[in-house]
């Protein structure tokens, strides 16, 4: 099973998320990496786009982890989401 195919639902509603909420939805990627149960979603967008998924006290970063962890709970996995500064 490749890092992607970890937990498949919470990647792509993570990605489906971040790319609607960026102005550069083309340069938003994620990137999964797996260690055992433990899934790690890391979210590249663009560096003028850094402030929108983080948002004012990092609202907007809190209810994009809740989210994207209940979408988790379908592929049965435990997800951490980081939002990588560019």
């Amino acid at each position: 099973m490749s890092d992607t195919d970890a937990a498949p639902r919470a990647h792509a509603v993570l990605e489906h998320i971040v790319r609607s909420v960026v102005e550069v939805p083309d340069s938003a990627r994620v990137v999964a990496s797996a260690d055992g149960d433990e899934v790690r979603l890391d979210v590249h967008v663009d560096r003028a786009d850094i402030g929108r998924v983080i948002g004012r006290r990092g609202r907007v970063a809190t209810a994009i982890r809740t989210v994207v962890r209940a979408a988790a709970v379908n592929d049965g996995r435990s997800v951490t989401v980081d939002f990588v500064e560019p």
